[in-house]
């Protein structure tokens, strides 16, 4: 499974962007989205997925 940005929530700030250890994460628009095919959920590199710690609005980075 991969995460998705819900772009209603993103503020387009790409924190997310730069933690995002597979390069998974590129601006589209206003706001951020999620390659799915690139995205780990950065299992074997952190606990939990990086765009969902890092990013500032509450529920924004989400499983798919």
């Amino acid at each position: 499974m991969a995460y998705k940005i819900v772009a209603e929530k993103c503020n387009g700030c790409g924190s997310c962007e730069f933690e995002c250890p597979n390069n998974a994460i590129k601006a589209r628009g206003a706001a951020f989205a999620i390659n799915a095919g690139k995205c780990t959920e950065c299992k074997g590199i952190y606990p939990t997925p990086q765009c969902a710690a890092t990013c500032p609005v509450p529920k924004t980075c989400v499983p798919a």
